[in-house]
């Protein structure tokens, strides 16, 4: 498990609070997050926030519904992201990013406002995207809704990945059934 990639944020009255720079997570102490405005203002904390915050706010401006942001580097679903493929309706699971698949936005270098641009165009309509040659974004209601859904798209990245790997050609639901299956979770599926 890396120690410093990535990064985790929820929203508050006056912006968002967010895991610092460069600090390995099992050194963070909630005296370490650090509070930013909408436009990454330090607004409370001693530490430099993550380089992501652009990222964060871009998401929180065009999302309000979203309260929560986890952003990982894992494995699997990093791998993917590095091909630039997106996760096809191959398991009714990937309902629960918004959709009938999980997006991969266009690359940009980490830490720019062309990554929270193209992070916020792949998630029109989602709740979860993988972010080219970079890693993963999901968005909850709550903290742990959002790592929730960044640990299912984790899980159906390693999926995907086998059948590929096994030379396996997933079939794909159709856009009805992904439909049915939208309906089928009813609250369940929705914004956690």
């Amino acid at each position: 498990m890396p120690s410093k990639s990535g990064n985790v944020s929820v929203r508050t009255a006056r912006g968002f609070l967010i895991t610092p720079a460069a600090l390995p997570y099992a050194c963070t102490t909630p005296e370490d997050l650090v509070e930013c405005d909408g436009e990454g203002q330090v607004i409370a904390g001693t530490r430099r926030p993550s380089s992501e915050w652009r990222l964060h706010a871009a998401v929180y401006a065009a999302r309000p519904e979203a309260k929560a942001i986890v952003h990982t580097h894992s494995p699997m679903a990093t791998a993917l992201s590095c091909a630039r493929r997106p996760i096809p309706p191959f398991h009714y699971m990937v309902a629960l990013a918004g959709g009938a698949d999980i997006p991969c936005s266009g690359y940009a270098t980490f830490g720019t406002a062309e990554l929270a641009e193209a992070a916020v165009a792949a998630l029109i309509g989602r709740r979860a995207c993988l972010l080219a040659n970079h890693g993963v974004l999901a968005l909850g209601s709550t903290l742990a809704g959002a790592d929730t859904l960044a640990r299912e798209v984790e899980n159906l990245a390693r999926q995907y990945l086998a059948l590929l790997g096994a030379g396996l050609p997933p079939v794909l639901l159709t856009a009805g059934e992904m439909r049915d299956v939208a309906a089928q979770f009813g609250g369940y599926g929705r914004l956690a």
